[in-house]
């Protein structure tokens, strides 16, 4: 080959690329955010079998002393409630969202960190006999374009949240206490503090 056919061709191949990169960018991300939804699922799975073994509750409704995680989860610790349900959960990767970028994955309950937990804990839901109540879902939340810091984070229907970009693009994955998971935008996000039920929303951000 000459040198201008193979300039012609490395060219050519430069153009497919350019076509096809976005595409399977646009793949990888929605692979991403369907492996964030099964995460929460399997965490709701978790919650309900834990429930039936717990007088129907919630490990946030069940006193530390009865072997849940009540009194830890009201001042915004989520690491206790994931522990507290390590036997529910067949991993402690679950907690860890596929799309997330600061936090790290780990295989051991026992080291669990808030840095390994890429999840929310809802504080005041008791258990699956209040459907609209949110469960749990992807913590990078931002208030006013500032990000949300560990803790305890009260939140009332008109609390200007929204989502960071950090992992899908300004949207979330949130865990409903029926069971299912809803993908939502800011506005949806809005919408959903709306139909909870109660007046405050307080969630232990890990």
């Amino acid at each position: 080959m000459t040198l201008t056919e193979v300039l012609v061709v490395i060219a050519i191949l430069a153009v497919i690329a350019a076509m096809f990169l976005p595409a399977l960018a646009k793949a990888k991300r929605k692979s991403s955010r369907i492996g964030c939804v099964n995460c929460l699922k399997e965490i709701g799975v978790a919650y309900h079998e834990w429930e039936g073994d717990n007088s129907d509750k919630y490990p946030m409704s069940v006193s530390v002393t009865n072997g849940g995680a009540m009194e830890l989860v009201a001042t915004g610790n989520a690491v206790a409630c994931f522990q507290v349900m390590s036997n529910e959960l067949s991993t402690p990767k679950i907690l860890y969202c596929p799309d997330e970028m600061t936090h790290v994955a780990t295989n051991s309950f026992a080291g669990l960190r808030s840095f390994n937990i890429s999840y929310f804990v809802e504080v005041d839901v008791t258990n699956e006999t209040n459907p609209q109540m949110i469960l749990s879902g992807d913590d990078n939340f931002e208030i006013g374009s500032v990000p949300v810091k560990a803790g305890l984070l009260e939140l009332s229907s008109n609390t200007p949240i929204s989502w960071t970009a950090a992992r899908h693009k300004f949207a979330g994955n949130i865990g409903i206490a029926d069971g299912s998971v809803q993908s939502l935008t800011a506005d949806g996000l809005q919408k959903l503090l709306q139909q909870t039920g109660v007046a405050t929303n307080r969630l232990a951000i890990p």
